[in-house]
């Protein structure tokens, strides 16, 4: 009896601009999802320009990896206009495939720009394998999972259908029913299914207790959490088996507004879980904690698994307090290195001082720890400390580096000091 290969997975990172995408396919992403400059969800993600998106699919495309822009907007009476041309521009340039949620500009795309491949969005909340197959009907090669899916349905669904199914793996969760909310609407006049999120959810909001003929009165500090509709961020690298073995062919990272330490080490992360576990599950095991460490060396919320594994209990869901603080920021990347003298010459993203703690890590899940010496700046003059943000430097190190290699500071250095009206106050230790 012939044995069936597991399939390998896309690993899909978010490129919010041209340096992400970029930064994302170096570190290891199979694909990336960015926006163009119209029919998208996010209008401040530095989207794209068509001349920024002809050298992204370029440079995609010379490293084997896809493109796909996100079109995903719900569309009201004269927001089509011009998607024809622009879904045929789109083709002509060598992208990969759309992601649209309105059957408006379904339509539109299939039948003005013929060829051009497209995915279904979350947005459109696809749940079952009857809908899989609707959409398929439509001409459509893959579907982004609702993410209220969870595990048995997911499995059921990959039984039952071979169009392509894209999971969320990592990242923010909206709080509304597979994205599609109006608390912005309402609270901002900025509508959320159009690019302008205010992410009301993210605020703090009060609970009131009203009885009848008196008063108003504030619960605050008899409910547990001020952050009522804020949600954790989902993490499932410790489940990747699960979405290996029920068919997944794209584990989708969410984050287009995210700093490319977080690209860059989200992707570096899956990448080298899938990796693992495809070589076997022994080798996935081995480094599974490894990977669950690097990903809490980056700002994020409190971590947990959505929908997959049942409904998620509030404490689960809402944020609040995190298991870890991150003890890492983000300093630098490496723009060059010189084995002869042992010198890198890096691209400055926050203060770094002569003596500090700090690791590299780049592609490959490739890491070491050094301190900071020989610090010198652009002019080649001796400093203890480097204050400005993209100043070129230069420091010894002890082993070689590569350029596009990223650079984190330790904050054992840092020590908290007393409280100031609420906030910690911290000295160099």
């Amino acid at each position: 009896m012939m044995t069936q290969l597991k399939k390998r997975p896309e690993v899909l990172s978010p490129a919010g601009t041209l340096e992400k995408l970029k930064v994302a396919i170096d570190y290891g992403a199979d694909a990336v999802f960015v926006g163009g400059q119209a029919y998208g969800l996010r209008s401040r993600a530095g989207n794209f320009s068509m001349e920024e998106l002809q050298e992204g699919i370029d440079y995609a495309h010379a490293r084997n990896a896809k493109v796909y822009v996100a079109a995903n907007m719900v569309t009201h009476e004269g927001n089509e206009k011009g998607a024809g041309e622009w879904f045929r521009q789109l083709r002509d340039m060598g992208l990969d495939a759309v992601i649209i949620s309105d059957p408006a500009l379904i339509i539109i795309c299939s039948t003005e720009a013929p060829g051009l491949e497209i995915h279904l969005s979350t947005q459109a909340s696809s749940t079952n394998y009857e809908t899989f197959e609707f959409w398929k009907e439509m001409g459509l090669t893959r579907v982004v999972l609702a993410r209220e899916v969870n595990m048995a349905e997911l499995a059921e669904i990959r039984k039952r259908t071979k169009v392509e199914i894209e999971a969320f793996v990592h990242g923010a969760m909206c709080i509304s029913y597979s994205g599609r909310c109006v608390l912005s609407n309402h609270m901002s006049h900025r509508d959320a299914n159009r690019g302008g999120c205010s992410q009301s959810c993210r605020w703090k909001y009060d609970l009131y207790e009203m009885p009848f003929g008196s008063e108003r009165r504030s619960l605050k500090g008899e409910i547990p959490e001020e952050y009522s509709m804020s949600s954790v961020d989902m993490c499932m690298i410790d489940h990747i088996p699960d979405l290996i073995e029920n068919g997944v062919d794209s584990l989708k990272i969410e984050g287009r507004m995210k700093s490319i330490h977080y690209v860059s080490t989200v992707t570096n992360c899956y990448k080298a879980a899938v990796d693992a576990y495809m070589e076997s599950p022994e080798a996935f095991y081995a480094i599974k904690d490894d990977l669950v460490d690097e990903l809490w060396k980056v700002a994020q919320r409190e971590l947990a698994t959505g929908f997959y594994y049942g409904t998620p209990t509030e404490n689960e869901q809402l944020f609040g307090a995190r298991r870890k603080i991150p003890q890492y920021k983000f300093v630098g990347e490496v723009v060059s290195f010189d084995e002869t003298s042992m010198t890198a010459t890096i691209r400055q993203r926050n203060v770094i001082h002569e003596g500090d703690k700090i690791e590299f890590y780049g592609p490959g899940f490739r890491h070491f720890e050094t301190i900071v010496k020989d610090l010198h700046d652009e002019e080649g003059q001796k400093i203890d400390r480097a204050p400005n943000p993209m100043a070129l430097l230069t420091i010894s190190l002890p082993q070689p580096v590569k350029a596009g290699d990223m650079i984190r500071a330790c904050k054992e250095g840092l020590v908290n000091l007393y409280q100031k009206d609420g906030r910690s106050q911290t000295v160099r230790a």
